[in-house]
């Protein structure tokens, strides 16, 4: 039996979405955001540069979709061990192991952080959901250590511990206040996991 028309064209499609994806990755990898050209793009991925936008939307589309994969790997670089850890200890691994993947992966990490959308346009939901799985994982431990709190009150912290790490991982990292060893950087961020879990005990 021939595939259709539609079918071919929708198989098509699929197949230079997958290309394009694929070479936008490697080069957001390799280069950050602004690396990313489309010109540049369409050769690498093997395809004519109209092609970019039958695969997707518009370029906003297509880096959310590469910032999903870096989402993916960030969660997966941070997923529970098998063994149930203690809460604090448990805090501090996140910590240090957003920094780890932050490191390693700098020019696709810090393009989460620098793709801005129109203010007309709204963050798709599945993007959403995506990035609200990254703070479950802070929720988790969050809620064992305040099994008590309102859960909205709880995801707020979540937040704002996210944020406050990713501050300090950001500053360190970039080097904005002073040169900062891969040690230091690391038990600064240890220290402030410490003044946070003294202040959650006391609350």
């Amino acid at each position: 039996m021939q595939e259709s028309l539609p079918d071919k064209a929708a198989a098509r499609r699929e197949f230079h979405r997958s290309r394009v994806l694929d070479a936008a990755e490697a080069i957001v990898a390799e280069k950050g955001l602004p690396g990313l050209k489309a010109r540049e793009l369409a050769d690498k991925a093997g395809c004519a540069l109209g092609a970019i936008y039958i695969a997707f939307e518009d370029l906003d589309e297509l880096v959310l979709r590469v910032n999903a994969r870096t989402l993916a790997l960030l969660e997966a670089a941070l997923a529970p061990p098998p063994e149930v850890l203690k809460k604090k200890k448990e805090l501090r691994r996140l910590a240090l192991g957003y920094l780890r993947f932050a490191r390693a992966n700098a020019p696709r990490w810090k393009a989460l952080f620098e793709h801005r959308l129109p203010p007309e346009k709204p963050l798709p939901e599945w993007y959403f959901a995506e990035r609200e799985r990254l703070f479950q994982l802070l929720e988790a431990p969050l809620a064992r250590l305040l099994p008590q709190e309102d859960p909205d009150q709880r995801r707020q912290k979540a937040r704002t511990l996210f944020s406050a790490v990713h501050g300090i991982a950001s500053l360190g990292l970039e080097e904005k206040l002073a040169p900062t060893p891969e040690a230091t950087l690391e038990a600064q961020l240890c220290d402030f996991i410490e003044i946070v879990l003294r202040g959650l005990s006391d609350d």
